[in-house]
């Protein structure tokens, strides 16, 4: 490959990388044609975008990107195949969702999430298990409006209660 084309391939994945939040290495090469066209469409249904990439080339362009990357540096041996996404736990589901039970491949390798770095398959678990912003904005929503419904629950049984304490003391009278 010409120095000219290495450069616009560098320049290429770097511009991909800043389109991105979330960063996971996998080595996919012990699949099949027929598996490797599975994974990408299950990652574009994902919202996930999915690229082999040489290991120099991915290094010079994550030297060359804003975010210090180079926590993610030894796992740049082997062949690499890079998932990217906005959503932190995304990648992680469709690398566990796509082993099945008991496959291994893709293997996770590491990953660059919300300014921290997994390395190592022990870590796909703690991955699955992060919560996306809109999941979060949700807990939080549902945690807010939690007091507020049990005190409107509260005051709509109170009222129930005295309408009926009212009613039996009216009837008493007559």
């Amino acid at each position: 490959m010409k120095k000219e084309d290495k450069t616009l391939m560098i320049d290429k994945i770097k511009e991909t990388l800043d389109q991105y939040s979330v960063v996971y290495l996998a080595n996919t090469t012990s699949l099949n044609a027929e598996k490797t066209v599975d994974l990408r469409r299950a990652a574009f249904k994902a919202g996930i975008k999915m690229m082999v990439v040489k290991n120099t080339l991915l290094k010079k362009a994550m030297d060359a990107c804003d975010v210090d990357y180079s926590g993610l540096y030894d796992s740049l041996a082997g062949p690499t195949t890079l998932l990217l996404s906005d959503t932190g736990n995304a990648p992680a589901k469709l690398i566990k969702e796509f082993r099945g039970k008991k496959e291994t491949i893709p293997a996770f390798k590491a990953a660059y999430v919300e300014e921290t770095v997994y390395v190592g398959e022990q870590n796909l678990d703690t991955l699955v298990a992060i919560k996306s912003k809109n999941e979060l904005i949700a807990d939080v929503v549902a945690l807010l409006q939690s007091p507020a419904k049990s005190v409107i629950s509260a005051l709509q049984s109170g009222g129930n209660k005295l309408h009926g304490v009212l009613e039996t003391l009216s009837k008493k009278e007559n």
